[in-house]
C-alpha cells in the first residue's frame, strides 16, 4: 500500500536578491504580477527610491534622511552590524528608522 503524496508548500524565488520564499512572504508588482519581490528587498527599494526622491529636495526632512543614510554606510563599512551585542541593537535600530 502507498501513502498519497504529502503536499510541499511551493518556495518562489526573489526577484531580487534569489533566495527561496513562500507566495505569502513575496509581494507582487501590480501590472507584473509575475514579479515576486521579498520584504527585505522591497524595504532596500523604498529606501533606494526616498534617496533618489531627496537628492532633488532641499528640506529639513530630507537632510535627516541623508544623515542617516550616512550613518548607515558608516555602521556597515565598519562591520559594527556584525558584532554579537552591538550588531543586534544596531539592526533593530535600522529596522525603526527611514
Amino acid at each position: 500500500m502507498t501513502s498519497a503524496p504529502e503536499k510541499v508548500a511551493a518556495r518562489t524565488a526573489c526577484w531580487c536578491c534569489g533566495a527561496g520564499y513562500a507566495e505569502a512572504d513575496l509581494i507582487r508588482l501590480g501590472q507584473h504580477p509575475e514579479v515576486g519581490i521579498c520584504l527585505g528587498c522591497a524595504r532596500y527599494l523604498y529606501r533606494q527610491r526616498t534617496e533618489r526622491l531627496d537628492r532633488g529636495r532641499v528640506s529639513v526632512p530630507a537632510r535627516i534622511r541623508s544623515l542617516i543614510r550616512a550613518g548607515r554606510g558608516a555602521v556597515i563599512h565598519r562591520g559594527w552590524h556584525d558584532r554579537p551585542v552591538l550588531g543586534r541593537l544596531l539592526r533593530w535600530v535600522d529596522r525603526h528608522l527611514p
